[in-house]
């Protein structure tokens, strides 16, 4: 077997020392600099958001889909029914219910069953919006909400009580409160 012995090319003095490397670099790093100050100076729109002086609200496609809240009718009721479909579909398990029983003494006794707890983990949500489409009362709703934040992982868990007040009314037919069922 023959060994092959491979020349390698001979550097001139700049690319020994790396000049045309550095030059190529500035040139980049220049023009860079130049379009930013021609903006600046030129009043163009800006490419880059400054985000907490500048929000995305008004430039959110319609499709998306941000952190899931409860919502109640527009009388104040609960709308969900604690079916527990979402707890089950949930990919990463960021929701736990526990169903509650409402007393028979209750004008809408007939439901039988609301939340005694309901508590999303919103470090472990995924926001992909399952338990939006599998609610068949139209209670969780995914809210146009991207900056949720907390100084601990105690504050990230939302609540019955924190989910509702986020959510706010959703006005509309709810089989939960249909008399006709």
């Amino acid at each position: 077997m023959a060994t092959i012995i491979v020349q390698r090319p001979k550097l001139a003095w700049h690319e020994k020392w790396y000049l045309s490397t550095l030059v190529k670099g500035l040139k980049i790093t220049l023009g860079h600099a130049l379009k930013t100050f021609l903006e600046i100076v030129g009043k163009k729109e800006k490419v880059t958001m400054e985000y907490p002086e500048q929000k995305w609200d008004d430039k959110l496609p319609e499709y998306y889909r941000g952190a899931p809240a409860l919502v109640t009718d527009e009388h104040g009721r609960e709308r969900c029914v604690s079916c527990q479909l979402c707890e089950f579909i949930c990919p990463p398990k960021a929701i736990a219910i526990t169903p509650g029983e409402i007393p028979s003494d209750d004008p809408w006794a007939k439901v039988e069953k609301r939340p005694l707890e309901f508590k999303i983990d919103m470090i472990r949500c995924i926001y992909c919006g399952m338990c939006e489409e599998v609610c068949p009362e139209q209670a969780i709703y995914l809210r146009k909400d991207y900056a949720i934040t907390g100084e601990s992982r105690a504050e990230m868990v939302h609540d019955k009580k924190r989910l509702y007040e986020i959510g706010g009314v959703r006005v509309g037919l709810v089989n939960k409160w249909n008399e006709l069922k």
